[in-house]
């Protein structure tokens, strides 16, 4: 806990990390964190995840490379769960884990008692969408970093800072997601999946009804949409090209999306953000390259976008005509 590294005037590089090959990759490529998740209470219960066993070598290992460990206990907690939890939070506490990245208020109130040492990361599911609504949660739990909402622009995030030089809003330091898989819903606030399908996906089990073909009907009538049929399906994010404008913005963390994802995937990103931090750092030129974005689009991409970051644009976002990773044009 408490990790230095001479990268500490740069935003931190957070990595995800659904297995220990992704755990390699990641502190390989660059990584000055990685989040990861336990069998129980993550959005992310089809990751082959780590067990309670595993985690002990797994911090000593990532302090070792001088990267930190960060526990996703980020999904809602039924009261019949209670006791798990505390039992895994303390059990995260022995093992030296850095931080938890929190949706659940109340998990976060039982974590500061049970956890004191552990930082509180408040989950990009809190939905925090302004300087307003940060306070708001630093009213209810004190926390040592948020996530913001992914549906932000740049210029949206950058109202944070300058709450905070005008004396209102919040303090806490914030993260925000870089790169990766876009939710159609605020902030993975996604009840679709369990409308349709019985599955929460703030339970984990998300069936990523957004992936799927739909048809659209107007005032009862099925128009047609030719190939477009993917109406839900998000782009993927991929903030590359702004980080010089995210860094001015005086945010603490930049997070990459994935922990379903592949080793290649980590590796492939982490290494491609790490050059893009290290060029903020030194105030040089772009060295990201052409070979490094084709790197980004095929280790995963349902096409790469900017997100939300650019502002409100869902015909760029949402194209409509796949909703899958692409490999190669042949």
């Amino acid at each position: 806990t408490g990790l230095m590294n001479d990268r500490d005037h740069i935003p931190e590089l957070l990595s995800p990390a659904g297995n220990w090959d992704c755990v390699r990759a990641a502190v390989a490529a660059g990584a000055d964190a990685i989040y990861f998740g336990l069998p129980a209470f993550n959005a992310r219960r089809r990751a082959d995840n780590f067990t309670d066993a595993d985690l002990p070598e797994m911090m000593e290992i990532l302090h070792a490379h001088w990267v930190k460990g960060f526990v996703t206990m980020n999904t809602l907690i039924f009261t019949g769960e209670l006791e798990a939890a505390a039992t895994q939070l303390r059990m995260v506490a022995a093992a030296g884990v850095d931080a938890l990245i929190i949706q659940d208020v109340g998990l976060a109130t039982m974590a500061r008692e049970l956890a004191p040492e552990v930082e509180l990361h408040a989950s990009t599911q809190m939905t925090i969408t302004s300087p307003e609504g940060l306070a708001f949660v630093e009213g209810m739990f004190p926390m040592e970093r948020a996530v913001l909402a992914r549906e932000l622009s740049v210029e949206e995030i950058g109202r944070f800072e300058k709450a905070r030089a005008e004396g209102s809003g919040g303090s806490t330091p914030l993260e925000v997601f870089v790169h990766g898989a876009l939710c159609v819903a605020y902030s993975g606030q996604c009840l679709t999946s369990e409308s349709l399908g019985q599955r929460s996906a703030n339970r984990g089990e998300c069936a990523q009804a957004c992936r799927m073909p739909y048809e659209l009907v107007v005032d009862g009538e099925t128009r047609e949409m030719g190939e477009v049929r993917y109406l839900l399906s998000p782009q993927d994010l991929a903030a590359v090209d702004l980080i010089p404008e995210l860094v001015a913005a005086g945010l603490q963390s930049f997070k990459i999306e994935g922990r379903l994802k592949s080793p290649e995937y980590v590796a492939a990103v982490t290494r491609v953000f790490r050059k893009a931090l290290e060029d903020a750092r030194a105030q040089a030129p772009a060295s990201v390259t052409d070979a490094d974005r084709y790197a980004l689009e095929m280790t995963f991409s349902r096409g790469l976008t900017t997100g939300w970051l650019g502002g409100t644009n869902h015909p760029y976002l949402t194209h409509g005509r796949f909703g899958k990773k692409r490999g190669p044009l042949l």
